[in-house]
């Protein structure tokens, strides 16, 4: 074997695809090094612990985890119930992280800043593919690693407000207003909203989980008020399939949003670009500017920026990343998961080959994979770990052979970035591209709209 190969592979993150990529590389024999940014694995889901997801515990653990889980004498969850985040960790993640075999490669508070090639900057070509990897913390300790697998997610970096991509004018300062994704309305920030006017943007899954929440709040908090505002002219994709969808709490989810709204306890606007935010007193005016130039507002008190995520690849900055110019992911995989074209149903399955960039032995996964795009999957991550550590271990044969059957409409949670720019789903259906079942064809939204109602914007319904 060459130095490079007695290298450990390096996971970033700790989280369900990172611990899983963990599981499929122990199964492999190739030693690893899992780096957690933060205090306790699973830190961003626990970020979101207070939510219940929809899709069912048995599309929430991976296969190698699970295996390794049940040698241990583990008691599986029911598979047919809906953790919360929480649960999640306590009952899977946590338990995983435990094992004799997980435990002693997992560094928790070990954030990284950097990764180069040791000796090579991104200019250098000679020797590269024999240079092992730099993986640099932010305490200055550095670590050599044979290949990097980065599962850090999207949930440190938001999308913004503005309409255009850009930060709205007054976004920056306004954080005295402002809350991301999922805040704990009924929990540990209720005094945050009880009594107060909350405007909602966006209009994916996270919105409808924190209106929900604003709603039940104001049936018992006098003074609770809510709006919704959303960038589309109606809310009718937003609503989802209702009865019709193959995950029955996610299409309770939309009929839910959809009955609170009609019956006037949610206030809904639709065609809202914000354009800015203006302190007014202890409340702050949006502003929403329309593309015939005019405006309008609405004053309030909070703000929740359900608007989705973005990757941030500046820690690759010295590798040689080849990405799509819009979503931010590879250009092999960009294409099957535009969401002009996709919902997360129909995303077809993929692997190494779609998630190989120019820098041999770097494979961003899971959230981060997807870049801007809202259609990730949890199981689509586990079968992206366990294709690009079967190509590290020399099995192309089953690196290649990707595989992932998942229920009509997806199996999608409320897990936070889910949204780009609060659109929903689903979009004309292209054919899989490799082994797999294309869902939402037969069930959910398609069945309840005629396609003609169904445009191909940047909707998105999923997470993981």
């Amino acid at each position: 074997m060459t130095i490079l190969n007695d290298l450990p592979v390096v996971v970033i993150g700790a989280g369900p695809v990172g611990l899983a990529a963990a599981a499929h590389l122990h199964e492999r024999g190739l030693p690893c090094t899992v780096l957690e940014a933060g205090e306790s694995v699973g830190a961003a889901v626990r970020r979101w612990g207070h939510v219940r997801a929809f899709s069912p515990w048995r599309y929430d653990i991976d296969d190698a985890a699970r295996r390794l889980l049940a040698a241990s004498g583990w008691a599986a969850p029911d598979p047919d119930a809906l953790p919360t985040g929480d649960e999640l960790v306590d009952a899977y993640l946590r338990p995983l992280a435990e094992l004799p075999q997980i435990a002693p490669q997992v560094r928790l508070s070990a954030r990284v800043v950097a990764i180069g090639r040791l000796g090579l900057d991104r200019l250098r070509t000679a020797g590269r593919e024999q240079a092992p990897f730099l993986v640099r913390l932010a305490d200055g300790e550095e670590l050599l690693a044979r290949a990097v697998i980065d599962a850090s997610g999207t949930w440190d970096t938001p999308n913004v407000l503005g309409a255009s991509g850009l930060p709205a004018r007054g976004e920056q300062t306004g954080g005295a207003y402002l809350d991301h994704a999922l805040p704990d309305v009924l929990g540990a920030d209720r005094e945050r909203f009880a009594g107060r006017h909350t405007l909602v943007v966006g209009a994916g899954h996270s919105a409808a989980n924190t209106l929900l929440s604003l709603a039940e709040l104001a049936a018992d908090a006098p003074g609770t008020q809510v709006t919704w505002a959303i960038r589309a002219d109606s809310p009718t994709r937003a609503y989802g399939g209702g009865d019709a969808d193959a995950l029955p709490a996610r299409g309770a989810l939309g009929s839910r949003l959809r009955a609170h709204v009609e019956a006037g306890r949610i206030r809904l606007l639709t065609g809202f670009s914000v354009h800015a935010l203006d302190p007014a007193g202890d409340r702050v005016t949006v502003t929403v500017r329309h593309p015939d130039g005019g405006q309008e507002s609405v004053t309030v008190d909070r703000i929740v920026a359900a608007t989705g995520f973005r990757p941030d690849h500046g820690i690759a900055a010295e590798l040689r990343l080849d990405l799509d110019p819009m979503l931010g992911a590879t250009r092999a995989l960009a294409p099957l998961i535009d969401p002009n074209a996709h919902s997360c149903g129909t995303v077809p399955p993929h692997g190494v080959d779609e998630l190989s960039h120019p820098e041999p032995g770097y494979y961003a996964v899971g959230m981060k994979s997807y870049g801007r795009a809202p259609t990730f999957l949890m199981a689509t991550g586990y079968e992206q770990v366990r294709s690009v550590v079967a190509a590290l271990a020399g099995d192309w044969a089953a690196a290649r052979d990707v595989r992932l059957e998942l229920p009509e409409t997806g199996v999608c949670s409320s897990d936070p970035a889910d949204s780009v720019d609060g659109e929903n789903c689903c979009g004309p259906v292209p054919q899989p591209a490799a082994r797999g079942l294309a869902t939402g064809l037969s069930g959910g939204l398609l069945t309840t709209l005629p396609l003609a109602t169904v445009d191909s914007g940047a909707g998105g319904c999923c997470a993981g």
